[in-house]
């Protein structure tokens, strides 16, 4: 009987990013990891444009990269990670978006990560955006963070404070996956026009419960493709807005006073926006106060829809 040889298997679930999609499958086709080693599986997710040709396509075009096209009726990311890491021969699954692009090293040095940290059961790395065209004039730190921004550390270290991968550069072993039964899916992501988040941070967090270790190393690296025309006041509601949505059905088991608690917080995060937004005004920035203000507003609108 051969080894599987597979160690690592990179989950990439879709939604009508045809446009994008390529990037990151190129991505993974120019990894330094040598082929043999990793798989990436692609969960189609009901995408209605031309996804499946493109996969389909790069595929015939790529024979040496062990590329699976797979699809997920029930629609929501959490349904498709699962049915991406149910078919994966990885003893590591990564996750990554269909608007992500990967480092030349992410794949090895993810493995190379997981090796010296046996002691890790989830790791998540660094999220470069990719504004298209340009980053616009009121994006500022504090908002970024629901375009995919994220570098909490400057050196390797453990999460702490509540602190969690996101969902555009994640890893975990495949045994600490099956021991917490895979995402929630009562926290699906996008579904149709509406976004009930927090899947990522529920995940973690379950894992923590555990007694888990979840790095991060800024040296695992993906940009993150952003179209600035698509980032309306609209798209940022339903964005902010599912990150409340998330956090009620995540804490629902709490009760009435968890949502007590839950609102105070959210509210003390409003409060500081503001002054945030007070402060970008005395400095010259007035364009970046109000996305500040209306992220925290929004937030706290799903939390109690």
């Amino acid at each position: 009987m051969i080894e599987n040889k597979c160690q690592v298997s990179v989950v990439i679930c879709s939604y009508n990013r045809a446009r994008y999609i390529q990037w990151a499958l190129e991505s993974m086709d120019g990894q330094s990891l040598a082929k043999d080693r990793f798989e990436v599986i692609v969960v189609d997710n009901n995408s209605t444009d031309n996804t499946a040709d493109v996969c389909r396509a790069f595929i015939d075009q790529h024979p040496t990269l062990d590329l699976t096209y797979a699809t997920e009726t029930n629609q929501g990311s959490s349904f498709a990670r699962n049915h991406g890491a149910s078919i994966a021969k990885g003893e590591i699954l990564v996750f990554m978006d269909d608007d992500a692009i990967a480092e030349q090293h992410f794949v090895e040095r993810i493995l190379a990560f997981f090796d010296q940290h046996p002691e890790a059961v989830g790791l998540g790395g660094r999220i470069i955006p990719r504004y298209i065209p340009e980053e616009p004039k009121w994006m500022s730190h504090f908002v970024s963070s629901l375009v995919g921004n994220f570098d909490y550390n400057k050196e390797a270290t453990v999460f702490k404070d509540g602190k969690y991968p996101l969902e555009s550069n994640m890893a975990v072993s495949s045994k600490a996956f099956a021991s917490i039964q895979g995402f929630n899916t009562a926290l699906p992501g996008v579904k149709g026009t509406i976004r009930i988040g927090g899947e990522g941070k529920d995940f973690f967090y379950r894992l923590m419960e555990k007694g888990g270790k979840i790095y991060y190393d800024p040296g695992i690296i993906v940009e993150h493709v952003v179209e600035t025309e698509k980032l309306t006041r609209e798209y940022m509601f339903r964005v902010a807005s599912g990150i409340g949505r998330g956090e009620r059905v995540r804490i629902a088991p709490e009760g009435n006073w968890g949502l007590i608690k839950k609102n105070g917080e959210y509210l003390f995060k409003l409060g500081a926006s503001i002054v945030l937004g007070l402060l970008y005004l005395l400095q010259g920035h007035p364009q970046k106060a109000m996305p500040v203000i209306h992220f925290r507003i929004d937030a706290l609108k799903g939390l109690n829809e």
